[in-house]
Formats: structure tokens, sequence, C-alpha cells
């Protein structure tokens, strides 16, 4: 992804190629938000394959988020519609978000995928939708005095890794995130075992990684009550192995085969905290486009702002 091509570069370059699942989406009451994860969702392929097998019931609510975000991703790969996304637009402004509103990326992409398993009637899509993104971690608190550990299980859909304010790598966000730290003074934890605040320990360990792994740099940080964006920047990489997130492996992970991910859509957020636009970066028959609301070309590379990474789970061996 860095430099945009030619206007002559691009003419030719778009006879010859098929967009596929990328195509530009018009911007109805500050919707770029939205239309950047949607740009992602169709990228993910898994998705709609998921919500393919689900076939709705006539009298079912047309305010109803799967149905329409399987009926958005459907229309945009079909060129004859010309808004594919107002539907799916409206039934989230009815349920979920303000229009005229700045939006977080990282939220409104739980909430689509919240209100999808929720309102999905069959359970078992709604889990396979659930295990297409679902992050398995285990957090644990230690007491330095006993030496007991309450562990306990969570599960997400996005790693929020925080970024400091320097140049910033993957690696060492990971890291960041997994590092073990002590907790005393004011941040005591209640012991069960000692019956009383203790000095602790606390940490999060991985269990297992999906097939789909979105990657939440948090760019916004709250200082006395304003909140500030950190524009430093994060280089990740195209494809990484599992073994980046050796130093945070759960006793009882499974996620540390012989697999790596590769990078195949990039959620940019452009601006300021409150005047803020999204766009994203979508990798279509192994070239990157850039999508920016209703206008899509294609590009080499990004020096963008990242704020969501979405990475698929390949095994080592295909990957060559």
């Amino acid at each position: 992804m860095g430099k945009y091509w030619s206007k002559m570069d691009y003419s030719l370059y778009k006879r010859s190629v098929s967009l596929d699942y990328v195509r530009g989406l018009l911007n109805y009451n500050l919707s770029c938000c939205v239309n950047a994860l949607l740009q992602s969702f169709s990228a993910t392929t898994e998705l709609l394959d998921i919500l393919n097998k689900w076939h709705p019931s006539d009298g079912i609510d047309k305010s109803n988020v799967p149905l329409q975000l399987k009926n958005t991703l459907e229309a945009m790969r079909d060129k004859s519609y010309p808004a594919p996304h107002k539907d799916f637009l409206n039934c989230l402004y009815h349920q979920a978000i303000q229009r005229f509103t700045q939006q977080d990326a990282d939220e409104i992409f739980h909430i689509i995928l919240n209100l999808s398993q929720k309102q999905i009637p069959d359970a078992a899509l709604a889990q396979e939708i659930c295990s297409l993104y679902e992050i398995k971690v285990e957090t644990q608190v230690g007491c330095l005095n006993c030496k007991f550990i309450q562990r306990m299980p969570n599960s997400l859909f996005s790693l929020p890794l925080a970024i400091c304010e320097r140049e910033n790598s993957l690696e060492s966000c990971i890291n960041s995130f997994f590092q073990l730290q002590k907790l005393a003074d004011s941040e005591k934890v209640y012991c069960d075992n000692c019956e009383k605040k203790q000095p602790s320990s606390y940490e999060v360990k991985l269990v297992s990684l999906p097939p789909i792994l979105c990657v939440h740099l948090k760019r916004f940080r709250n200082y006395d009550g304003f909140t500030k964006k950190l524009y430093d920047k994060v280089t990740f990489p195209e494809t990484f192995s599992t073994a980046i997130f050796a130093a945070g492996q759960s006793e009882n992970a499974d996620c540390l085969k012989a697999e790596h991910y590769s990078l195949y859509a990039v959620v940019v957020h452009m601006g300021s905290t409150m005047s803020g636009h999204y766009t994203a970066f979508i990798s279509s028959n192994q070239d990157w486009y850039y999508a920016d609301d209703s206008c899509v070309q294609p590009v080499r590379n990004s020096d963008k702002t990242a704020y969501l990474l979405l990475y698929r789970k390949k095994s080592w061996n295909s990957s060559g």
C-alpha cells in the first residue's frame, strides 16, 4: 500500500481487474465509519458464507441486523445496486447508533457482531459468527502474599492494544498487552485466601486465536476528562507467525501451532478526535485498494493512521 497510481496506470489497470467485493459506498449522515467497516466485512468472505446458510422467513423484521448485513454484503457484489448499504444503515440508526454523529469503529464493530449474534434465530450460526472472531484469553490475578492465583476466562472480538507516544511496532504492542503488572498501594486486590486486600500481580494470558483476528490500535486516550488522539506510527507486517504471541501464551493455550496470519483489511482513522473520517484499505486478489466512501482506487502501500487491522489465519505450510 504508499503512492496512488497515475491516472494512466489506473485507467489501464481497471480494464483487466475485477474488484470483487470492493466497491464505493455513498456517505449518508456521516456514515464513513460504517462504510469502512462494511468494506472489511465484505472482504471477510467467511462471514457471508455463514450468513448464506441462513434462510430468513418472509415475515422477519426488516430491522434485523444480520438480515440487512447479509443483504448488504450480497448487494455489494452486484454493481446494479446504487446504494447497497442504505437499509443496513437505517437498521443501525433505528437500533444502535445516531445519525450525524462521530462514531468509534471498534465500538461499532462490536455492536454489529453482537447484534448479529443476538438477532440471528439459528443458534448454531450465531456460534459460528462468534467463533469466526472470538479471541479467548485468561486473566490471572495472583496474590503476592500467599501465591493464590484467581483465573478468569474471557473472550474478545478485537485485541485492544495500547500504543505509546513514540514509534511502535505490532509486536511491541502485543508484548506490552501481555506484560505482567504489579498492583500495590491503592491498586491492591482482595484475596479470597487471605481475606483482605494484598499486593498482587495482574496478567492476561492468551488461550486461543480465531480464524479472523481483529487488532484494535487504541489511538484515543483520556486525559483529565479530555480525549486525545495519538498519531504515533505503528508498523505492522502483512504476515506474521503465531510465535509473536509466545510471551503471552497460557499454559492451556492451543494457539501456537505452525500457523501464520495474513493482513487483508485496514480501517483507518484520519483527522482529529472531534473531526475525524474513516477509510479502509482492502486486499483483493493479492492487490490492495483504498476505499474512501464512494471512491475506490488501487494503491501500493499505506502510511495512514491504522485503527483496526484484520488478519486471516492460514496454515504455515500452505503459506509457502
